[in-house]
Parts: structure tokens; C-alpha cells; sequence
């Protein structure tokens, strides 16, 4: 059972951090270009719900395991006509039929999941050939000296944040399940190196 820092406080932590300025900038980057059917993996608070073109999707099903993310997201604003579907779920274990999803949307996923292979094994079994798998994630960052703090203050972090983890190799785990069609990675100005390490980009299912 989630304990009450899980339900009354850290919900609103993921609100306010997931959804604050610095990061909507990088999510108009990835978001607007999902089409067709998509899913989104860890929907949280419903931060990429704005972005979507209504034009171009014909719905979004969104994953969240917290009810009371959930109940955030579903007062989320979006665009006026998007089809919006809430599901309580899991990224590792999902009921969905193979490429049944032309777009897969993770942001912010990947560092909280159980498993980051199994979850991007389920999304490639989920989308369809030539399909897009469109991230934007946090991750171990390339310099040494970083990512030796990242490994120290992990267990605290996780902790702290949700299961949120600091180490984990954001494009290698991508890579083995898709082909990565663009990338782009830095540190996020503003944000301490050990959590601001970010990549983002497209792949394709083949």
C-alpha cells in the first residue's frame, strides 16, 4: 500500500516539477509530433496534454499506475477535441494488442519504471512498423565525476521522488529495442548536473 508522503505529497512534487517552464519548452519539441493512435507511457499529471494537435491524433491513451496522478491529469488542460483515454497500468505489463498504437509518447518515464527493458519491450511490441517512439528523458550523465554522485545519492533519490532513478543510460536502453532516428542530449541550464543530464529525440519501430 502507497504510504501518505506517496499519496498527499509526492503527487505534487511530480505536478510542480514535471510541469515547470524550463522542462515545457523540451516537451513542445516532442510531443506535437505524435499521430494517429498514441500511447503515453507514465501519463503523471497530464503536462504533455497541451501539446498534442487534436488535428493529427485520433486519441491518446495515457498510462498511470497513482490514482491520485490520475485524478490530477484529469483536469489537466488540453487542446479543445482531443480524445483523451486514463488507464491504471504499468509500462512492463500492458493489455494492449501488437502494433496496435501508431505514436508511443515517454517523457519522464524510463528513470521511474520497475524495469526500463521490459517497459521498451512492451512499447515496440505495441507499435506498429515504422511507427514513432518519441522520448525525452533524464539519465546518467557522460562525465565521470557526475555520474559517481549520481551512483552515491541513487537509493536517496529514489527515496525521495518516486522510485526516480539517477543512473540510468537513456539512449543505450532506447537503442535496443528501436532505431533512433534523432537525438539530442545536454545538461538543462538551471538544474544541478546530477539530475539535468536530458536526451530527447525520435526512434522508429522496425
Amino acid at each position: 500500500m502507497a504510504s501518505w508522503y506517496e499519496r498527499r505529497i509526492l503527487p505534487h512534487i511530480i505536478r510542480l516539477g514535471c510541469g515547470c517552464e524550463a522542462i515545457a519548452e523540451y516537451r513542445e519539441l516532442i510531443v506535437p509530433q505524435a499521430k494517429g493512435r498514441v500511447l503515453e507511457l507514465g501519463f503523471g499529471a497530464g503536462a504533455n496534454l497541451d501539446y498534442y494537435d487534436p488535428a493529427a491524433v485520433s486519441q491518446v491513451v495515457g498510462i498511470e499506475p497513482s490514482p491520485e496522478l490520475r485524478a490530477i491529469a484529469g483536469k489537466a488542460p488540453r487542446a479543445e477535441g482531443l480524445n483523451v483515454d486514463l488507464c491504471a497500468g504499468v509500462g512492463e505489463h500492458l493489455a494492449f494488442d501488437d502494433a496496435s498504437f501508431d505514436s508511443i509518447v515517454c517523457t519522464y518515464t524510463l528513470c521511474t519504471v520497475d524495469d526500463p527493458g521490459r517497459t521498451l519491450a512492451e512499447a515496440r511490441r505495441m507499435l506498429r512498423p515504422g511507427g514513432l517512439f518519441l522520448f525525452r528523458e533524464h539519465g546518467a550523465a557522460p562525465d565521470q565525476n557526475v555520474a559517481r554522485w549520481q551512483r552515491r545519492l541513487d537509493p536517496l533519490w529514489q527515496r525521495l521522488f518516486g522510485g526516480c532513478h539517477l543512473t540510468r543510460h537513456v539512449r543505450a536502453n532506447i537503442e535496443r529495442h528501436f532505431v533512433i532516428d534523432a537525438h539530442e542530449a545536454r545538461y538543462q541550464p538551471g538544474v544541478p548536473k546530477l539530475a539535468g543530464w536530458m536526451e530527447w529525440g525520435r526512434a522508429i519501430a522496425r
